[in-house]
């Protein structure tokens, strides 16, 4: 069983910066498409940023200008630059992976547990 382990949420102020990170363990598995998702109190879970095997990439409109998502493929690990952080960003971000079905629509295979990120004003 894959395992995917976030890492670098934490309390920021208004306008910060953090780094988050994914990387994937395990059994042997193949990964075509990596994704981070939030779920912020009260809210369904959203797609922020996604990004394939190949680098391209899909950004949540809320997020687009502020937060960069970028992959190694040989350590099958994935990072979430977010910049100018405000009190909406508030929320667990999830990581999430997947193969070809992913890419074409299909829910992803795996889950990471989360980690929390909180933006003060």
């Amino acid at each position: 069983q894959a395992q995917l382990v976030e890492s670098g949420g934490g309390l920021v102020q208004a306008g910060g910066s953090l780094r988050l990170s994914c990387a994937a363990s395990g059994r042997r598995f193949s990964i075509d498409a990596m994704a981070w998702y939030r779920q912020a109190p009260g809210k369904q879970r959203e797609l922020v940023a996604f990004i394939s095997s190949g680098g391209w990439t899909n950004y949540a409109d809320s997020v687009k200008g502020r937060f960069t998502i970028s992959r190694d493929n040989a350590k099958s690990t994935v990072f979430l630059q977010m910049n100018s952080l405000n009190p909406e960003d508030t929320a667990v971000y999830y990581c999430a992976a997947g193969g070809l079905g992913y890419v074409r629509g299909s829910p992803p295979d795996y889950w990471g547990r989360g980690t929390q990120v909180t933006v003060s004003s």
